[in-house]
Formats: C-alpha cells, sequence, structure tokens
C-alpha cells in the first residue's frame, strides 16, 4: 500500500492515526457533555461546539505561519500534541455535577480554557503536518502519487477515528452500570428539568418511569437527578481521559520517527518544500485560485461538520438507538455517540474502492482534475441531506418532544437512515477533504505551505463557526426543513467550483 510512497508517509499516518483518537474522542461526546454537564440547550451548546470548532482550525492558520517562518515543522508539530494533552488533562478532572449554584461560571470556564489549550495544540499540529507530507511529495520521484499519498494519510488516521467514539462510549456506560444504573439518552435533559422546576407533567411521569427503568427504585426524583447526573457526566470526564492516552501514544510514535520526515531547512532546492521564488504574477495566481477554493468550501464544512451537532441531536432524539446495542460484557455500546464511528469506518472502507476508480481512470487518462472532483463531492453531499429531509416528513418538533419529555422507542425512525447518511456524506469526504489537501500542497507557493495549509483549515474555521446555525434552525423550524438548509449550502458550493473550474484547472496545470 505505501509501496510507492515516502518512507516519512506511514510515520505520519501513525502519528496522526493516534492524535485523532484523542480528537474524536474528545468530539463525539462534546455536545452532549455541554448538555449533561451545564444543562445547557441544543443552541447553547452549538454555539459553544461551533466556537471550538472554529477555533481549531483557525488557529492552524496561525500556526501554519509560525511554521513558515522558522521553518522548524517538526518542533512545532510537537509542541502541539504536548499542548493538546495537557487541554484534555483539564477537562478530564471531574468537577462537581449538578454544578453548584455559583460555581456555573467557574466551571464551565475550566472546560472552556480546557477546549482552548487543544485548539491551540491542533492549530501548530494539524496543518503542519499535513504541509509536511505535502514536502515529501515535492520530491520529483513520488509526485505523481500526491493524490493517492494524501488518500492514504486521511484513509489511516481514521482509523483512529472509528474506535474513538466507542472508547467514549463504553468509558461512559461502564462508569455508569458499575454504580447500579442502565443508561438512558434521554435522562440527563429530564434530570436537569426536574431539578430546575422546569419539567412539564407528561415530562414527569416519562422521568419516572424511566427511572424505575435504570434502576432506581426509591421516590426522591431530586436525588435520583442528582445521583444520576453526576455519574455520567463523571463517565463523560473520564472518557476524556482516554484521549490523553491516545494523545502520549502519538507523541512516541511521532517523536521515534522523526528522522524520516523531510528538513525543508537541510534539504537541497528541488526536494521536500525548498524555498522557490516564483513570478510574481503566478504567485498570484496560485494564491487566487486557493483563496476562491476555500471561500467555496466553507458551505461545505457547515453542512459536513453537523455530523457532531445536529445529525447527533437527531440520533439521540428521533432514532431508535435499542436498536444498536452492543454487549461486552464488561459494558454495553449504546449511544447516539456511537454514530461518529460510522463516518471514519466508511473512509477507511471506501478509501481504496474510490482510490481504484480514480487509479482506473488515470490509467485510460479520464480521471478528473482535483478541481472538479471536489465539485462532484459537494454535490454528492446534498443528496446525503435530501435523505434526511425525505426521512423526517412528519416527525415532530423539538420543542413537542420537551413536551412529551422524549419520544417512545416506537416513535423513533430506523437508525438505517443515518447510516445511510454518513455513507453518503463519506464519499463526498472523500472527493473533498483529502483531495482539497493535495490541491494546496500542489498549488500553494513553497514559501507559503504551511500558511496555506492553515488557510485551508481556516476555511473549515468559518464553515464550522456557522454551525450553530444549524442548531437554532434544529429546534425553531420543523426538522424535515431544517435538511434543507444544508442541501442549499452544498449545492451553491457545488455550483460555484463547477463556474471555476477552467480557471482552477489551468491554475492547477
Amino acid at each position: 500500500m505505501f509501496k510507492n510512497h515516502p518512507k516519512g508517509l506511514l510515520a505520519a499516518s501513525l502519528a496522526n492515526m493516534g492524535e485523532r483518537f484523542g480528537f474524536y474522542t474528545m468530539m463525539a461526546i462534546l455536545s452532549l457533555f455541554l448538555m449533561s454537564k451545564f444543562g445547557l440547550d441544543e443552541t447553547k451548546a452549538g454555539i459553544i461546539y461551533s466556537i471550538f470548532y472554529f477555533s481549531i482550525y483557525i488557529l492552524a492558520f496561525f500556526g501554519g505561519i509560525i511554521a513558515d517562518r522558522t521553518r522548524n515543522y517538526k518542533r512545532i508539530i510537537m509542541i502541539g500534541l504536548i499542548l493538546m494533552s495537557v487541554g484534555y488533562l483539564l477537562i478530564a478532572i471531574p468537577t462537581p455535577t449538578p454544578v453548584p449554584d455559583g460555581a456555573f461560571g467557574l466551571y464551565i470556564g475550566i472546560t472552556c480554557f480546557g477546549l482552548l489549550v487543544i485548539a491551540m495544540g491542533n492549530g501548530l499540529f494539524k496543518g503542519n503536518l499535513q504541509a509536511l507530507v505535502g514536502q515529501m511529495y515535492d520530491n520529483p520521484e513520488y509526485s505523481k502519487q500526491r493524490d493517492s499519498g494524501f488518500s492514504l494519510f486521511y484513509m489511516f488516521i481514521n482509523v483512529g477515528a472509528i474506535f474513538a467514539p466507542f472508547a467514549a462510549v463504553g468509558m461512559r456506560n461502564w462508569w455508569v452500570s458499575s454504580h447500579g444504573f442502565a443508561y438512558n439518552a434521554d435522562l440527563p435533559a429530564l434530570c436537569h428539568e426536574q431539578l430546575n422546576g422546569s419539567i412539564s407533567l407528561d415530562a414527569a411521569r416519562r422521568f419516572h418511569d424511566l427511572s424505575q427503568q435504570v434502576g432506581y427504585n426509591g421516590l426522591d426524583m431530586n436525588g435520583f437527578a442528582k445521583e444520576y447526573l453526576n455519574l455520567f457526566v463523571v463517565g463523560f470526564h473520564y472518557a476524556f481521559g482516554v484521549a490523553i492516552v491516545a494523545m502520549l501514544i502519538s507523541l512516541v510514535i511521532y517523536l521515534s520517527n522523526k528522522k524520516k520526515f523531510p528538513d525543508p531547512t537541510s534539504q537541497p532546492d528541488h526536494l521536500h518544500g525548498s524555498i522557490v521564488d516564483l513570478d510574481v504574477n503566478e504567485t498570484k495566481q496560485r494564491l487566487y485560485a486557493l483563496f476562491a477554493v476555500f471561500a467555496v468550501v466553507i458551505f461545505f464544512w457547515f453542512s459536513f461538520h453537523q455530523n457532531g451537532l445536529t445529525l447527533t441531536f437527531f440520533a439521540k432524539d428521533y432514532t431508535n438507538l435499542s436498536q444498536i446495542k452492543i454487549n461486552l460484557g464488561f459494558t454495553t455500546l449504546q449511544g447516539a455517540e456511537i454514530f461518529q464511528s460510522i463516518n471514519p469506518f466508511f473512509v477507511v472502507f471506501l478509501t481504496p474502492i474510490v482510490m481504484g476508480i480514480f487509479g482506473f481512470l488515470r490509467a485510460r487518462g479520464k480521471e478528473p482534475s482535483t478541481p472538479r472532483k471536489i465539485g462532484i463531492g459537494m454535490g454528492i453531499a446534498a443528496l446525503a441531506y435530501v435523505l434526511m429531509f425525505v426521512s423526517s416528513i412528519g416527525l415532530p418538533s423539538k420543542s413537542t418532544i420537551i413536551e412529551m419529555g422524549g419520544l417512545p422507542d416506537v416513535q423513533r425512525v430506523t437508525p438505517l437512515i443515518l447510516i445511510g447518511t454518513y455513507l453518503i456524506l463519506t464519499v463526498a469526504e472523500l472527493f473533498i477533504s483529502p483531495l482539497g489537501i493535495s490541491f494546496v500542497s500542489k498549488v500553494a507557493p513553497p514559501k507559503y505551505q504551511g500558511i496555506m495549509q492553515g488557510a485551508w483549515l481556516g476555511a473549515t474555521a468559518v464553515g464550522n463557526q456557522l454551525l450553530f446555525i444549524g442548531a437554532i434552525f434544529y429546534k425553531s423550524i420543523p426538522i424535515s426543513y431544517t435538511w434543507l438548509v444544508f442541501v442549499g449550502a452544498c449545492l451553491i458550493s457545488m455550483f460555484t467550483m463547477l463556474a471555476m473550474l477552467k480557471w482552477l484547472e489551468r491554475i492547477t496545470k
């Protein structure tokens, strides 16, 4: 698989795989953690989630500037790994739940500061490692394998992301079950409503019934609410601890393979990311093309990264989770977070197929250009949300569900709907994300490689900053109409990309 690629590619992929395992352990549960820990609704949790996601990617732009100025990509990447480990530690330490009166600002401040440290570390790590991989393919011996190299890199790191949600869910559910209770996705919100006195009569009846179903036989519902919330959230805290272990493994892999990575300060001018002065006009044209693509993909990322927000809310509120229960003996894997493993699983499974198709077309001189692949991917993403729209017609609104205290399983939809959606989104992702990184590494002027990889992530940041809009629509309009917003965003991206296609293909050549 790595036979015709630089030796450092496998090492970089393994280092990123460990980091992604830690990152997606956290991201699988972050929005639900914020709601369970602090009693936030979807909109407020969505705002924090989107600001964090924005910070992760926008700080990669500044991380790229630092690396380009110092030309010491290896050290910057190492510092990033260490910072992320510290950030995970800050949010892994359990704090009181329910949050005591008067301490809300303190504890949510600690959480947000931990997220900021993670974002800073990710900003130093993610884009610069991608730039380092791109420098490997500046060697003419490997240049023709650039697209496939980035696809392999992207596939390999998603191996870590497959198992991360299972680790997070397993740790949370094990902690709850080890204290005599069963997992239930609806209970944290009902516990908060019970404690703040906002629970409706119907919701109170459902709360009482669910408390008995998970193993509580007492009559003190406030006491049960406090105990269940604490166990539920402490399990989340310990799940963040799993991310620390993954980060340390990634750091060991990276440090033990540093010599395999290119060094821009010591390589000959024709290899590995050398600083070459291009014609001023050519430099401008390359940068114009890059920024045009960056602007377009904002709409795609705004839609795609709903997988950790509105699609996760949909899994919690509308999907029959009893149909996806995995018993491991010591714990049961069940929860909305499990869907977070579906996307990376499909990435790993489908990448060889997509690469094989592109290779088949390349051998016959019919392979689409990288910009054309990106445009096609945006159209495919729109189809995923068309499926969600059709499948959501007739479902009750979020406000109705709150009044009811949650939908009974018989009124919930099959998990196959979300599985199909993630399948389609993954195909779109394989046409866009690894190929977008490849496009940047090829078109970016050599002296701006780190900055442009950071700018690609910065465009992702802007799309992520808009994620909270999806959470607002999720609560305020019929659920089926929410998905039409993302259909429109993806189609805007596709048609804009296709309109610029000839110009982008000329620049790429």
